[in-house]
């Protein structure tokens, strides 16, 4: 019951945080912007003192490790890529132009209105 309540406690932080965005709109963006920071900061506290969030904040932790081994295509196979998606496209395009085409005839045919 007490970790629950700490949750809560956590999500209202962040929402007052993000609150306080909205309400100091007559101050300068730096101001609005610690205000998110103070509330998202004083969640990631709380949220630290209770199982769940330290499995969250450890979850989050390993996907950013996780994120760092991705390798990016270099440009030259991005553009091949590109290349071969659009290629496709027009193919399959011209297929289905045809098939319909095909369709289309056949149906005419079938219902005795000649071609």
């Amino acid at each position: 019951m007490v970790n629950k309540i700490k949750l809560l406690v956590a999500f209202l932080l962040l929402i007052a945080g993000i609150a306080g965005f909205y309400l100091l709109a007559d101050k300068p963006t730096v101001v609005r912007i610690l205000a998110v920071l103070a509330g998202l900061g004083a969640s990631i506290a709380v949220l630290w003192v209770t199982p769940i969030g330290q499995q969250s904040l450890s979850f989050i932790g390993e996907s950013v490790v996780e994120a760092r081994k991705v390798v990016w295509p270099t440009r030259k196979e991005t553009i091949q890529t590109t290349l071969v998606v659009f290629v496709l496209v027009v193919v399959m395009a011209a297929f289905l132009a045809v098939v319909d085409i095909g369709f289309a005839f056949m149906v005419r045919w079938l219902m005795g209105r000649g071609a």
